[in-house]
C-alpha cells in the first residue's frame, strides 16, 4: 500500500381598506324663535301626523341604524370573513404531499400549524415507497395524476427540470436562501437563477469507529487518510492463513461495502476531479480508483469481498471502521444497542477540507392545479420555526431527528455528537451523482453501474487501473450527457 501511496501523488488536494363612513349631509334643523311658538297643543302627535321633532327622531335612529348595520356588514366581510376562512387565493384547495422517510405522525404537527393558518388550504401528506419513486413521480405527474408537493434527491434536478416549478421571490429569496442553507445546497438547488427546491434536511458522510477496538489498539482520532491507513492496519486482525477476522475499515471491494459510491465520490472530490472534463481528469479518476482498490489487493489489505456487508460487520463488532450517513446510525443500533462508537469527520488530506453531501429537498409540481396554495406551503416548510418543530417531532420517536438544514440552527445540535458531526462538516461539503440509497433507476444507478464495474474488473478480474479507468471514463461520459449534465 506504500508503493500506491507514492503512486498517487496527484491525490491532492442556496383588506382592502374600509372607507369610513361619512357624516349624514346637512347640520342640526334650526328652531324657531320662543316668539314665534304656536300653542303647544298643536304640536301634539294625534298618531298619524307626528310633529316635525319626532320626523326628526325618527329620521336620526334610522340613519344611526343604517349606519351601524353597514359598519357591522363591512367588518364581517373585510376583518372577521378573512380570519376565518383565510383563502389567500379565492377558493379552498386539498395539497397533495409524497414525502419518503417520515411517517404522518412525524410531519402532522407542522402540517396542523400550517392548516390552522391556512383554513382554506388542506395538506394530505402520503409516505411513499423508495423504490421506483422518482419513475412513478414522473409518470403520475406527466398524467396530471402526480402530487403538488414532493421529496426529491439533490441530485436528481437534470431527470425532473421539466415538472419542476420555480420558487419566486416572495416565497424565498437567493439572498435569503444564501443565507439561510449550506453552500451545497444553492449549488444543486438553484439552476439558471431560480430556486426549484427547499432543504428540510442536510446528511454528509462521516467516519463512524467502534470505540472498543479502537482504544484497545491505543488508536486516536484519524484526521489524515495516512491516520486512517495506519489505524485501519492496526484494528485488522487475521487468522494464520490470512483471513481477515476483524476487519480494520470497509473500503476497497464494491458489492459488500455499504456506500461505496459515496467514498469513491468522496476520493474524487478530494483528489480533484472534474466530470465536466473527465478525459482530462482521467490521471486524477485512476489515481483515486487506485488508492480505494489498495485497501482490499494490497498484501496489508484491511478487508475483503469475503466479508459481511460493512454495515452488518460494524454492528456485529468486526469492523474497526465504517464510512455512513446519519440515518445509519438508526440501523446500527437497532442490530446492537450495546455497540460502543462514536462517529467524527472523515479522514482529509494534508490541508484540505472537503466531505459529501447526499440530501432531499421539496419541490412543487409545474403541473399543480394549486400552485399558489403550494409554494404558500413551502414559504411555510422554509420557516426556522418549521424547521424546529419537525426536528423535535422527529426527535420523540429515535434518538435524534434529520440533521437540520438551516445553517442557523446547526449550534442547537452540538450537545449532542451523535448528530452534530453531519452538520459541522456541511459547510465544507459538495455534492456528486455517485451516491446511493436514492432508488432512482436513472442517473445515480447508471453511473454507479460504471463505477461498480470499474472497481470489479480491478479487485476481482485482475485488469489494469488504466484500463478500468478508460473504461470507466466512456461509459460515464454517455450516463451524462444522457441525462444532461
Amino acid at each position: 500500500m506504500d508503493n500506491v501511496l507514492k503512486l498517487i501523488g496527484n491525490f491532492n488536494q442556496s383588506q382592502e381598506q374600509v372607507t369610513k363612513a361619512q357624516p349624514v349631509p346637512g347640520g342640526t334643523p334650526s328652531m324657531p324663535s320662543q316668539s314665534n311658538l304656536p300653542p303647544v297643543s298643536f304640536y301634539q302627535s294625534n298618531g298619524k301626523n307626528p310633529s316635525p321633532l319626532g320626523k326628526f327622531k325618527k329620521l336620526l335612529k334610522f340613519l344611526l341604524g343604517f349606519i351601524l348595520i353597514a359598519g357591522l356588514i363591512a367588518t364581517v366581510i373585510l376583518v372577521v370573513l378573512p380570519q376565518i376562512t383565510k383563502i389567500p387565493f379565492g377558493g379552498r384547495a386539498t395539497l397533495t404531499y409524497w414525502g419518503l422517510w417520515e411517517d404522518s405522525n412525524i410531519m402532522e404537527g407542522i402540517i396542523s400549524d400550517f392548516e390552522r393558518e391556512n383554513p382554506g388550504i388542506k395538506v394530505e401528506y402520503s409516505k411513499q415507497d423508495p423504490k421506483q419513486y422518482r419513475n412513478r413521480l414522473l409518470t403520475r405527474i406527466n398524467s396530471n395524476t402526480g402530487p403538488d408537493i414532493f421529496r426529491f434527491h439533490n441530485t436528481w434536478y437534470s431527470m425532473l427540470s421539466g415538472v419542476l416549478l420555480p420558487i419566486p421571490e416572495d416565497v424565498i429569496s437567493k439572498e435569503e436562501f444564501a443565507r439561510n442553507y449550506y453552500q451545497v445546497t444553492e449549488k444543486d438547488l438553484i439552476k439558471n437563477g431560480a430556486i426549484y427546491g427547499i432543504p428540510l434536511e442536510i446528511d454528509t458522510l462521516a467516519l463512524f469507529i467502534n470505540n472498543n477496538l479502537s482504544q484497545a489498539a491505543g488508536l486516536s482520532t484519524p484526521a489524515t487518510w495516512n491516520d486512517f491507513i495506519n489505524n485501519a492496519r492496526a484494528m485488522t486482525v487475521k487468522d494464520e492463513n490470512g483471513k481477515i477476522l476483524t476487519a480494520g475499515a470497509a473500503i476497497g471491494t464494491y458489492k459488500n461495502v455499504t456506500h461505496a459510491p459515496d467514498i469513491l465520490s468522496l476520493l474524487f472530490l478530494q483528489n480533484g476531479v472534474d466530470f465536466n472534463n473527465i478525459e482530462g481528469s482521467s490521471d486524477r479518476v485512476q489515481g483515486a480508483l487506485s488508492f480505494y482498490t489498495s485497501f482490499a489487493t494490497d498484501e496489508n489489505n484491511v478487508w475483503d469481498n469475503t466479508l459481511d456487508s460493512s454495515i452488518l460487520a460494524f454492528s456485529k463488532g468486526t469492523l474497526g471502521m465504517f464510512f455512513g450517513y446519519s440515518w445509519d446510525y438508526f440501523t446500527i443500533k437497532q442490530f446492537n444497542p450495546n455497540l460502543s462508537f462514536q462517529i467524527v469527520g472523515v479522514p482529509q488530506l494534508p490541508g484540505q477540507n472537503t466531505t459529501l453531501a447526499s440530501y432531499w429537498a421539496e419541490g412543487v409540481s409545474l403541473k399543480s392545479k394549486h400552485q399558489k396554495e403550494a409554494l404558500l406551503f413551502m414559504k411555510f416548510l422554509a420557516k426556522k420555526d418549521t424547521a424546529t418543530k419537525l426536528y423535535q417531532s422527529q426527535a420523540k420517536t429515535r434518538a435524534f431527528g434529520e440533521p437540520y438544514a438551516r445553517v442557523d440552527l446547526a449550534d442547537t445540535l452540538k450537545a449532542n455528537p451523535d448528530v452534530y458531526t453531519f452538520v459541522f462538516q456541511a459547510p465544507s461539503a459538495s455534492s456528486s451523482i455517485f451516491v446511493d440509497s436514492t432508488f432512482d433507476e436513472g442517473l445515480n444507478q447508471e453511473a454507479n453501474t460504471y463505477l461498480e464495474n470499474a472497481i470489479n474488473a480491478i479487485t476481482e478480474n485482475n485488469n489494469s487501473i488504466q484500463t478500468a479507468t478508460q473504461d470507466f471514463s466512456k461509459g460515464l461520459i454517455q450516463v451524462l450527457q444522457k441525462y444532461g449534465q
